[in-house]
């Protein structure tokens, strides 16, 4: 398996990907291909790398800017993030989430935060965060991971794609 960057043509297999994964979740409205084509097509895909196994996209992830009031400059959303059903438990999503927060770190980013199962994203660290505030989730289920210094006081906002229709 090859972890790479989101390059031109692999729009549809990511789309793909993500809409098989969230297929009959629970806690999916089904919105997750069209957030992230909004979120590339408005420039605000940050970070978008796919799993790719014997030539075919089995698994993606995508990091976007969020804004923090007050404002704190260098911090991103994780998510969403997918693995193909017949791809999934095997490890795909643990190493795109590690090296999407790797590449993060490398380029100078304060922190990202995640809303999510915490029994699955505190292996990454992720933590909840009582300082750290997104109106309309429950606090358990959203969480901050500071790379340097701590994690700031305020409120969480998604970019606009993830509210569009």
């Amino acid at each position: 398996m090859t972890i790479r960057p989101e390059r031109a043509g692999d729009e549809q297999a990511i789309h793909d990907v993500t809409a098989a994964a969230f297929e009959g979740h629970p806690h999916s409205d089904q919105s997750e291909p069209f957030i992230i084509k909004r979120l590339r097509d408005q420039g605000a895909l940050t970070l978008s790398l796919v799993a790719e196994c014997e030539g075919n996209i089995v698994g993606h992830v995508a990091f976007s800017p969020v804004a923090l009031t007050p404002p704190v400059p260098g911090w991103f959303g994780l998510g969403p993030v997918a693995v193909s059903p017949d791809h999934q438990a095997k490890g795909v999503g643990s190493r795109l989430i590690r090296e999407g927060l790797a590449m993060l770190v490398a380029d100078g980013a304060a922190g990202c935060v995640v809303m999510g199962d915490p029994e699955y994203y505190q292996k990454f660290r992720f933590r909840n965060e009582s300082s750290l505030v997104f109106p309309g989730c429950a606090p358990q289920y959203f969480m901050a991971l500071a790379f340097s210094g701590a994690v700031p006081e305020g409120t969480v906002a998604y970019h606009p794609a993830f509210g569009a229709e």
